[in-house]
């Protein structure tokens, strides 16, 4: 099946059902107990600072764990997977001098979850998977100073996100993904540089491709990072017409659904949302169970909030198999038809209705 093909049968897929994304990458693969020799490989065996931690790279040192994670996750039930790029852009990857390889990251992240989708798609021709290429936040914020004596100083500018964030998604392009995700969003001007790089990507290939866009809420002040309520979020960044808007990660899906039930009365397009497995514990692990966060994603559902759904930190393909049955001939969220009134965003949303 062709991209164009794939991109069709993912509209019409989520016209029909509410579609399952993965689980958590970082929590499978702590299972494997990975050492420094690992993230290594024989061909960074010499590189002169250490590596472990880098999930990102063991695409290119180890990818028979990345791609069994995938299978796990296709196994479980999931529609689309994320790529192993959360960290992959060349900002993130200048804390391991690897800053280099961004573009090959990416390609081989899209790469590897494509072959791993396809394969499933063969075993069930009549249910295609899908592959999100996963744009991170990165480690820089463009809105927020770095030095509290300077509020004024920024670490990163929107031009070298924008470049960072073009690259990365170039290389998920080359690699096969059907969708970019740009997720995690903590600052909105960071999402934008992301944004404003997929616009000029596209224009340059002579193609355009479903974009996702994933916001955190920090806490439950209900505002991002950089101090965005939900509905000001959403007007930041509705003008790029995603296909689908959502929110993931920070919060477990007690927490999290008052700010899905916000989005999903006010985003004119289809909603996702993928919670932790609850709120970390005191050794910042995640203990709530498969079942547990099924029943919560199970009355979002019902309840007629979510178009997608998936597991964050904590979640496992025992989780997403759970959510996958919880969520199984439910029909999905019908957009609501908004009126076109003008609408702004500072720290919180504004709409001049006559």
């Amino acid at each position: 099946m062709e991209r164009t093909e794939r991109i069709t049968a993912l509209a019409q897929a989520a016209s029909r059902r509410i579609l399952v994304l993965d689980g958590a990458m970082g929590t499978m693969i702590q299972r494997y107990s990975l050492d420094e020799a690992d993230y290594r490989g024989r061909r960074f065996a010499d590189w002169p600072q250490s590596l472990k931690g880098d999930n990102d790279l063991l695409t290119l040192t180890r990818p028979d764990i990345v791609t069994a994670i995938h299978r796990d996750y296709l196994d479980a039930g999931a529609d689309m997977l994320e790529t192993n790029t959360f960290n992959a852009t060349s900002i993130a990857q200048a804390d391991y001098g690897l800053s280099s390889l961004a573009y090959e990251l990416n390609r081989e992240g899209a790469r590897l979850a494509r072959a791993a989708a396809d394969a499933k798609t063969a075993e069930t021709p009549d249910r295609p998977r899908f592959v999100a290429g996963a744009l991170g936040p990165t480690n820089r914020t463009a809105s927020i100073s770095p030095s509290v004596e300077d509020p004024g100083a920024r670490n990163v500018t929107f031009a070298e996100l924008a470049d960072a964030y073009g690259e990365a998604a170039r290389g998920l392009v080359d690699g096969g993904a059907d969708l970019l995700l740009v997720e995690t969003v903590f600052d909105t001007l960071n999402a934008k540089a992301a944004l404003y790089a997929i616009d000029a990507l596209f224009e340059d290939l002579g193609i355009v491709l479903p974009v996702m866009v994933s916001g955190t809420i920090t806490d439950l002040s209900g505002r991002t990072l950089s101090g965005q309520t939900v509905g000001a979020f959403w007007n930041s960044i509705r003008h790029i017409q995603p296909f689908a808007v959502g929110l993931n990660c920070a919060l477990g899906a007690a927490e999290l659904r008052a700010y899905v039930d916000e989005l999903s009365r006010t985003a004119d397009t289809l909603v996702s949302a993928y919670p932790n497995a609850g709120l970390p514990n005191a050794f910042g692990g995640y203990d709530e169970e498969p079942d547990e966060t099924a029943a919560h994603l199970h009355e979002w559902a019902e309840s007629g909030l979510v178009n997608i759904v998936g597991g964050c930190c904590g979640t496992t393909p025992d989780h997403i198999r759970a959510i996958a049955e919880a969520v199984a001939g439910i029909t999905p969220r019908v957009p609501p038809q908004v009126p076109p009134n003008l609408r702004l965003a500072g720290m919180e949303a504004f709409e001049l209705v006559q």
